[in-house]
């Protein structure tokens, strides 16, 4: 999709007309989003600590497109250490209120809040003591009455021409969903780590992954001594394929790289000079318990395409190499 502030393109008429209501859409939808932070107060810090205090789980309601919010939501609580799921109102009232307990919350959502399938799980609820978090725009409405903690919507006008197809209203709900699960999230202290656990899979399972799952070792990183001849070396970086070579003491610690462009820029007499003579010195590195994602911003950053992972102590000894191809295998380059 075209930026938007690309205003040089020449429209048709009938192109402009579509691009102009578009943005009307977004732009009615991102108004009502502000309404919505102006409004939030003190409800919506005790429905934070809600579902901070709760033994059980956080079930989220609704139906239609307000159960499709709910879904998400109950995904979005989940992968962020609140345990929660879902349930459909309607397959509630057929058999799916026993996995409601006592020890659980709901968290209903319904732009009117008089969405009659509700009632079975709301009535369930409140006669086990459950607390309620209703999210609705009509604060005199059955979900809100049963509510033990009420988010107000604002009352907006829908996105869709008719004011009927719920645009706006879904899109409140969704960003408050958001709102309350980052900042429990937030409140729960769950750190890149703690995301890591919870997201094995996917993209994100791959983000997180740490360096040492994909650093080449042992005998796959080029490595030389100080004192080693560049004919050597040369050897040894055709031989690993990674365009460098890494120097080290007597000790092992990396004192340096060699580059392709270290070669050129000493081209004259090459073979028989020592590595330290060629090396760029305090090479950039990494270590094994980075995560990846971060590694290759590093290189990114650095404008290279490898290098280094060393141990993460004072005596910085090479453990593996890791390249650009690495990442772009996963993906993520």
């Amino acid at each position: 999709m075209e930026p938007a502030e690309r205003p040089d393109r020449e429209l048709s008429p009938v192109a402009a007309d579509l691009v102009a209501f578009g943005r009307q859409v977004v732009a009615t939808e991102a108004e009502a989003l502000v309404s919505l932070a102006t409004a939030l107060d003190d409800h919506f810090a005790a429905a934070v600590n809600l579902v901070l205090g709760l033994r059980g789980r956080l079930i989220c309601t609704g139906i239609g497109k307000s159960g499709h919010v709910a879904r998400k939501a109950a995904a979005t609580f989940a992968s962020t250490g609140s345990p929660a799921f879902f349930v459909h109102p309607a397959e509630a009232a057929h058999g799916d209120l026993g996995m409601v307990t006592a020890d659980d919350a709901l968290l209903a959502f319904s732009n009117s809040g008089t969405t009659a399938e509700l009632l079975p799980l709301l009535q369930h609820a409140a006669k086990l003591g459950l607390s309620i978090i209703g999210i609705a725009a009509n604060n005199d409405s059955p979900v809100m009455r049963h509510a033990t903690i009420r988010l107000l919507l604002p009352k907006v006008d829908e996105a869709c021409p008719a004011n009927l197809a719920p645009t706006t209203s879904t899109s409140m709900m969704m960003a408050l969903g958001d709102a309350l699960a980052m900042t429990t999230m937030r409140e729960r202290g769950v750190s890149r780590a703690g995301f890591e656990e919870l997201h094995p899979g996917g993209a994100i399972g791959r983000r997180l992954m740490r360096v040492a799952a994909v650093m080449h070792r042992d005998e796959a990183m080029p490595i030389v001594r100080a004192d080693a001849l560049m004919r050597d070396v040369i050897v040894t970086m055709t031989t690993c394929s990674f365009g460098i070579a890494g120097v080290v003491n007597f000790e092992g610690t990396l004192i340096g790289a060699i580059t392709d462009g270290d070669l050129r820029r000493h081209i004259s007499n090459i073979l028989d000079m020592p590595a330290h003579e060629v090396m760029t010195p305090n090479p950039i590195w990494c270590g094994p318990s980075w995560l990846i994602e971060d590694a290759l911003a590093l290189l990114n950053r650095q404008k290279i395409t490898a290098m280094f992972v060393v141990e993460e102590d004072r005596a910085r000894k090479p453990v593996g190499i890791v390249h650009v191809h690495d990442f772009l295998r996963l993906g993520l380059a």
